[in-house]
């Protein structure tokens, strides 16, 4: 049973989240992830290359909403991913009007070994944690991200 009228100070929970967010948007953090994955990549393209590799698959629109940029901006981020050879578009299944952004094999690659060093990268984070701390945070935040991605305004 949910309690809409609970009152739930979450002044602090809101503190700690813009924390994370400050750090993750650092481009120092980018620099180091980028560097201990020994990928050479700019940083401009790079929020954009993790999020189509999170994508299954994704238009160019859906893709500047996700990243709450512009879609010219987008569209022209992906055309220099192309030529650099890490992502592809093609006619979408659903509606050969739209295009679809994929990461090509080399694509993947680069994504690979950038998994690999945020891996190794948050594994020092979490050295001291127990086991069932880390299991029930992990467990908490997805279920707070997937509320918050359903109660979010659409863009459509």
């Amino acid at each position: 049973m949910q309690c809409a009228h609970k009152k739930i100070d979450v002044t602090d929970f809101h503190g700690a989240l813009l924390d994370i967010i400050s750090i993750m948007n650092q481009p120092q953090r980018d620099e180091a992830l980028l560097a201990a994955a020994n990928v050479k990549l700019d940083q401009a393209l790079f929020p954009l290359l993790v999020t189509i590799g999170r994508c299954v698959v994704a238009g160019v629109v859906e893709l500047a909403d996700h990243l709450g940029r512009d879609y010219t901006t987008v569209s022209r981020q992906v055309k220099r991913l192309e030529a650099l050879g890490l992502a592809q578009k093609q006619p979408a299944a659903r509606d050969k009007r739209i295009s679809e952004v994929t990461l090509t094999e080399q694509g993947k690659a680069l994504i690979d070994s950038i998994d690999d060093a945020r891996q190794t990268l948050m594994n020092r984070i979490f050295a001291d944690w127990p086991e069932e701390e880390i299991g029930e945070l992990f467990r908490l935040v997805r279920k707070y991200a997937d509320v918050v991605k359903k109660e979010a305004p659409s863009s459509e």
